[in-house]
């Protein structure tokens, strides 16, 4: 089988394709080729002789070294993401998605550097910015998402990298990468984007003005709940840093995670889809209802963040909150626990269905919450990911939960 991971492909058929080179998956013509690349569990990569190991072999996956470096099964994943995300020149594999946040950012700032967060950020890169960034020197200050002013007003000559994350994955309001890309350029500022909700399918990140793209593989991609994984891509001119910084701190991910996460891969686009069409549906739905005070999800019509999304996006995912009308959080604790089909989880992207309690007062360092034209007393929420189940099913079971919520 011929590598068709070319950008003349679409989206869809890449998945299918990419990361399938022949001399990973077998050595056609000849008999024992195979569809999926086989699983190398190495620590030790043998040469022919002395001047072979002398010589050694170049920096570059798809040249056996040692097992830190990876074998075929991380190269695979590794070549199939790049494949997937248009501007990539190679993609960096870490044992989660905050590692690789964590990678991104050690890669690009130096002590006495400032890094710019959106406030809507991930807690861990939160605590990320507050810590291990800190303890190293560097100053993080946090910016209003979907403030353009705000954000250009607190850049400053040491400001060296921006972290956005758009949609937020509790809050989701979306960001105007583009614009606030620009601005960071004119300071010289890395870009790096967690870009784990839409993905490469729902948002071309390179393309959108991100020099660095991560990626929590062990949402989407995975897809089943049961690895852990993060990824980093990026164009020439930080490809090399990420790869340099990553193997100085010996990171290194499981041949049976990459294994697992190229086989959840080839599914992504179709389980996206439903899900997609499933989460807007509820939330369309929840819109409606007397004890839901606000929905948030870029994908639906009107609300805040829309017009941002329909320019910029090509897909969305299952992953959405909402906001209940008043009461306190042991009503929405109610809520969560009648809930039969939603398991009570972190994480999403998976095939089941997950609830989670969404309260992001204490998260907050440059904006508000509740969000502006909120009522002060609906603060409490939840986070929902909607998986493959059927929605009907899921929206009885919603309904079920409203209705313990009333009685609380």
């Amino acid at each position: 089988m011929a590598d068709n991971s070319s950008d003349k492909l679409s989206p869809g058929t890449r998945l299918v394709t990419a990361g399938r080179k022949p001399e990973w998956t077998g050595t056609p013509p000849e008999p024992g080729s195979v569809v999926n690349p086989p699983v190398w569990r190495a620590s030790t990569h043998l040469y022919p002789d002395s001047k072979a190991l002398k010589q050694g072999k170049p920096n570059e996956d798809g040249h056996f070294y040692y097992g830190r470096r990876g074998a075929p099964t991380q190269w695979a994943l590794a070549d199939a993401l790049t494949a997937l995300e248009p501007g990539a020149t190679g993609t960096m594999l870490y044992p989660s998605g905050v590692a690789a946040i964590a990678g991104a950012l050690l890669a690009v700032l130096r002590p006495g550097d400032v890094l710019l967060m959106t406030d809507n950020a991930y807690e861990p890169s939160r605590i990320m910015g507050r810590g291990l960034l800190k303890d190293f020197g560097i100053e993080t200050r946090w910016f209003d998402p979907t403030d353009a002013a705000a954000f250009e007003a607190a850049t400053c000559d040491r400001t060296r990298a921006v972290l956005l994350e758009s949609p937020g994955s509790l809050t989701l309001e979306v960001q105007d990468v583009p614009a606030l890309a620009a601005t960071a350029r004119t300071r010289g500022a890395t870009v790096v984007l967690d870009n784990t909700w839409a993905g490469p399918l729902g948002f071309p990140a390179l393309q959108r003005g991100a020099d660095i793209t991560v990626m929590s593989l062990t949402k989407h991609v995975g897809g089943h709940s049961d690895l852990m994984l993060g990824s980093a891509s990026a164009g020439a001119d930080y490809y090399g840093k990420l790869r340099r910084t990553a193997q100085a701190l010996g990171q290194v991910v499981s041949p049976d995670d990459a294994s697992l996460a190229l086989r959840g891969l080839r599914t992504m686009g179709v389980r996206l889809k439903h899900e997609t069409a499933s989460a807007l549906a509820l939330a369309e739905w929840l819109a409606t209802r007397p004890e839901v005070a606000r929905v948030l999800s870029p994908m639906l019509p009107g609300s805040p963040g829309h017009d941002v999304w329909t320019r910029d996006f090509t897909g969305g995912c299952g992953l959405f909150s909402f906001v209940f009308k008043g009461k306190d959080a042991g009503a929405r604790d109610a809520f969560i626990d009648a809930l039969g089909l939603f398991g009570i989880g972190y994480s999403w992207g998976g095939f089941e269905s997950l609830v989670t309690p969404v309260d992001p007062a204490g998260l907050r360092t440059a904006s508000a919450w509740p969000l502006p034209g909120m009522d002060p007393a609906d603060r409490f929420g939840v986070r929902l990911s909607i998986g493959l189940e059927d929605p009907d099913d899921l929206m009885a079971d919603l309904v079920a939960g409203l209705a313990a919520w009333n009685a609380a």
